[in-house]
């Protein structure tokens, strides 16, 4: 189990990864060849973006990207982990990614703070901001589980996957990535995911219908 003891470390991502420089039309492609990429797995893309007010890359928020024709609800996506060279995440098991998630929360454009939609997508971006942070320093692979500190002293449980429905690949171009999925779940099903293995959890979960959603306004299933 990783445990994610800050949201950003001492060193910048600068300092981290060997930093490559691109020009505006490298970025400009390989946005469109990312964008291309997450559709194909995902569906059309939303054409509201979700932007850090401080941009990632020198300590703030990622940006946030919508899909709301892939399942029931709303799913979620980092755009600025994969730099144009496919460097980005310390490589997994698999290679380097972008981040999803899910809520069962259909999209909803309400400027009200409050409401479920934007609770959850800003939980989501929060933890989206803190798994990114931590993908430059550590190796983070499906199934394995991780804990992400909240503002409250508690911290939030996570379990990863490797996102990939209907034997999907994400692809930017000619380069073949892949979706990490970050989903958040009940501290007992962490417990039970670390001694069972993430499988059963994702069984359990897709069982009653849970998987992939990160909405916890429901029993847990162990």
């Amino acid at each position: 189990m990783n445990f994610l003891k800050r949201l950003f470390g001492k060193q910048s991502k600068e300092e981290i990864i060997q930093v490559e420089k691109f020009t505006r039309e490298q970025y400009a492609k390989d946005y469109e060849l990312k964008e291309q990429g997450l559709e194909n797995v995902l569906g059309e893309i939303y054409k509201a973006v979700g932007h850090a007010i401080i941009p990632f890359d020198v300590g703030g928020a990622v940006d946030m990207y919508y899909f709301p024709k892939h399942v029931k609800g709303t799913g979620f996506a980092t755009m600025e982990l994969l730099e144009p060279n496919g460097n980005g995440p310390k490589p997994n098991r698999i290679g380097t990614y972008e981040l999803v998630a899910f809520t069962k929360e259909p999209y909803n454009e309400s400027d009200e703070t409050k409401t479920p939609f934007n609770l959850i997508e800003r939980r989501i971006c929060g933890i989206f901001t803190a798994i990114g942070n931590y993908s430059f320093e550590a190796v983070l692979n499906p199934n394995e589980t991780c804990e992400v500190p909240r503002d409250d002293g508690e911290n939030r449980c996570l379990v990863f996957d490797n996102y990939k429905p209907d034997n999907k690949e994400f692809k930017i171009g000619d380069r073949t990535h892949h979706l990490l999925l970050c989903m958040e779940i009940f501290r007992s099903e962490m417990e039970f995911s670390r001694k069972n293995g993430s499988d059963q959890l994702f069984e359990l979960l897709k069982n009653q219908g849970y998987y992939p959603y990160s909405d916890l306004d429901r029993e847990p299933v162990a």
